[in-house]
């Protein structure tokens, strides 16, 4: 078969998406995994890989690029007022700093209450539904926030847009992980993640086009025809995912894949994760249970937290690179290329860390990034040095994160309830960050924002704190496995990635 447990050897992705046959492969126990699937038992080698292929293509070249749109728009969404402060609308709407920072919070309020309850629930029930409906959700939210006239409409709408947005980072991962093989996840997630980074230079792009030139157009400001415009193409990015995106691989239709594509959906996730099968167990709340109770849950969580401390700028990056003294229109321009170049690191370390099936020094050496242009940012007001320590600020946390999702869906591979519940969790925790890290970057904390460079800086030190602890917990597990197959005689395929 063209893919294996990763004890058994290493696959290498291809350009095509083409796995690698691995040689050493446990031939006697794929074949009896293989007896699962009427339509792919009687099948040669040949056109085993051949449905293999297939699968892969379809999802690369549908799924793919569709989540990639809808996650774009989703990042879009949730920074948008970032640039519409710059182009005046806090002004506008005769809000304090701490008003303003109040509705940056109450996004991640919203979005915190929903993640958990709804990534469960979809977890057993309709991504390819529920998705596009959660983004027309949020669209909605965002056409009417340039009808608001004061602070409290615009936290209200920050809390709706939030509450919206919640589940779909974590169901996006979920369905992710339930498609490809530990080998395969950590590009394509690197690959959709570029909603998350290419949100960022197309906002600075549109800033540039519509908040200095359509000012007074029928009577709206430059920031209302920015979120109304945002709000709009949302929803036309959303209708199309009704077709073009699956739902998981034991309930989707012969509308995305053959019988035999979908049997052979559901051997690739088998073998990738040792012989278990995402629905071997596991009810509603009885994944969510399981996954309170596994340290790899806190292990994470608390990864994910400091990552997100360490890209905590990112609502605020506008404003830091308008301390550059660049002319308005340039710092809309100067946002894009450290998001690009973030985006190609990006791509390029989360090739190798699924190649390698390695996460943790992937993470750190990513994270260091993030580090180092901290402290470059606070220490000096060169143009030039400061310009480079954003380009550093955008690329580490963005790899991390990445990285951070590809390796708590390898490590707790099923049941898919529990799979839901640690990725909600840990997104969860993560979340709670957003409620004080943005009283960080005040405009008091001009140029140098001092405070928000230290946040960062501890930030990133405590994600590798956290990293190599989890390391460590998977080497122990991989161990007590080896023991308990000395003991027994049992040969057992699963090893947790490290």
């Amino acid at each position: 078969m063209a893919i294996s447990s990763e004890h058994k050897g290493e696959s290498t992705p291809k350009a095509s998406g083409e796995i690698v046959k691995i040689e050493n492969a446990d031939i006697r126990e794929e074949d009896e995994w293989i007896q699962r699937y009427p339509l792919l038992r009687d099948k040669s080698q040949e056109e085993l890989d051949g449905l293999n292929k297939a699968v892969l293509k379809k999802l690369d070249w549908r799924f793919l690029p569709c989540i990639t749109a809808m996650l774009l728009m989703n990042y879009l969404d949730r920074i948008n007022v970032s640039n519409a402060r710059l182009a005046g609308m806090q002004k506008d709407l005769h809000m304090s700093d701490v008003e303003w920072s109040a509705g940056i919070s109450l996004f991640y309020v919203g979005y915190i209450i929903s993640q958990v309850p709804a990534n469960v629930l979809i977890a057993k029930s309709s991504p390819r539904i529920m998705l596009p409906c959660m983004m027309l959700g949020w669209s909605a939210c965002t056409i009417c926030m340039p009808a608001v006239t004061s602070a409290w409409g615009f936290m209200l709408c920050r809390f709706l847009v939030g509450l919206t947005e919640g589940p779909f980072v974590p169901v996006v991962a979920l369905l992710t992980s339930s498609w490809y093989t530990k080998q395969e996840s950590p590009l394509r997630m690197g690959i959709w993640h570029a909603g998350n980074i290419i949100s960022n230079v197309f906002s600075g792009l549109l800033s540039a086009a519509i908040l200095t030139n359509m000012d007074n157009v029928a009577g709206l400001s430059a920031w209302q025809w920015f979120l109304l415009l945002e709000g709009i193409v949302s929803i036309l990015v959303a209708i199309p995912g009704f077709w073009l995106l699956p739902n998981f691989p034991n309930n989707t239709g012969t509308y995305f894949f053959t019988p035999e594509e979908l049997e052979m959906s559901q051997y690739r996730q088998l073998v990738s994760a040792g012989g278990i099968s995402e629905d071997d167990e596991g009810d509603y709340w009885g994944g969510f249970w399981m996954a309170v109770k596994d340290p790899f849950t806190w292990l994470f969580a608390g990864m994910h937290f400091f990552i997100i401390i360490a890209q905590s700028f990112k609502d605020f990056f506008p404003s830091i690179v308008g301390t550059l003294g660049f002319t308005k229109v340039q710092t809309y321009l100067v946002q894009a290329p450290p998001y690009v170049i973030s985006y190609i690191v990006t791509l390029v370390i989360s090739w190798s860390s699924g190649r390698r099936l390695e996460h943790c020094w992937h993470i750190v050496g990513a994270i260091a990034m993030s580090l180092v242009g901290a402290a470059v940012m606070i220490s000096t007001l060169n143009v030039g040095a400061r310009y480079f320590s954003m380009i550093l600020l955008c690329s580490g946390p963005f790899v991390a994160l990445n990285i951070q999702l590809s390796w708590e869906t390898t490590v707790v591979p099923r049941p898919r309830t529990k799979r839901a519940a640690l990725i909600a969790i840990a997104n969860c925790v993560s979340s709670v960050s957003h409620w004080f890290t943005p009283y960080f970057f005040l405009t008091n904390q001009e140029p140098r924002y001092q405070l928000g460079g230290g946040c960062i800086i501890v930030g990133a030190g405590l994600t590798i704190v956290f990293c190599v602890a989890t390391r460590y917990w998977c080497i122990r597990k991989n161990k007590v496995l080896e023991k308990e197959e000395e003991r027994t005689g049992v040969v057992n395929s699963w090893r947790y990635a490290s």
